[in-house]
């Protein structure tokens, strides 16, 4: 995935810069990887494989340990997509913390962003769960992401954390989507930057199917339409976070 001429990805190294998977990347077969047969017909390809995940994720910890080490913060996860990233990057951060000089002691909390329907957009954002926000007055605050597109969401659960004047925050997203609409946010952060393509797995869904894949794999539009064409069963449509905001 990685690698000079003609390869489908840059890597970046250092701070926040994640690696680079470009437009005309071709991912990985589905034949080279073991999958739930629940979901044959329904995947094109592997964008992002676990193990390269797993090292990415590792890596970010240790960018993390090296900027705010020595400090208490307050980890907050972004659900549903984000609870898989989070639990592999604070087990990280335990790890390197247990072995280095210096010592990041973590709180973990959850909040949950509603501004999704299936794929239509609503204006309006809900931040659900998670403690009383006005308790992260004064504490250094984490923000733990799956995915960020546009920025938008992002934003607005920055806007509402910084009304609270927390002494610092910083959001590490596994993934960043290149969309045709964007506004110049980058997380502090972030593992991949890849192409505005529907991907699902590793705990990002589509209507609460494929949380269970633990890689990244491409979501076809035409898979997407058939299944948005069939009639829902169930009193109320699911609501999916909003992953591409």
């Amino acid at each position: 995935m990685a690698g000079q001429g003609g390869s489908g990805a840059e890597a970046r190294s250092g701070g926040g810069r994640g690696v680079v998977i470009s437009d005309n990347w071709p991912g990985y077969s589905l034949d080279l990887f073991t999958y739930p047969q629940h979901y044959y017909g329904d995947l094109e390809y592997v964008l992002i494989p676990h193990g390269i995940i797993v090292d990415r994720t590792e890596r970010l910890a240790k960018d993390i340990m090296q900027d705010i080490g020595d400090n208490d913060i307050v980890v907050l996860c972004v659900l549903k997509g984000g609870y898989k990233f989070c639990a592999d990057l604070v087990e990280h951060i335990k790890n390197l913390s247990r072995n280095s000089e210096r010592f990041i002691s973590m709180k973990v909390d959850f909040v949950r962003l509603k501004s999704y329907h299936n794929d239509q957009s609503m204006q309006d954002m809900q931040i659900m769960g998670g403690d009383d926000l006005s308790k992260l007055t004064g504490k250094n605050v984490l923000i733990v992401e799956d995915i960020v597109g546009t920025g938008r969401t992002m934003k607005v659960l920055l806007n509402n954390i910084e009304k609270c004047k927390p002494k610092m925050i910083k959001v590490a997203s596994l993934l960043v989507k290149r969309t045709s609409r964007p506004d110049g946010y980058r997380p502090d952060y972030y593992g991949f930057e890849i192409p505005d393509l529907f991907v699902v797995g590793y705990a990002l869904d589509y209507n609460e199917h494929f949380r269970d894949l633990n890689c990244y794999i491409f979501f076809s539009t035409y898979v997407l339409s058939m299944i948005m064409a069939k009639p829902n069963t169930e009193s109320e449509a699911v609501t999916s976070s909003p992953e591409d905001l």
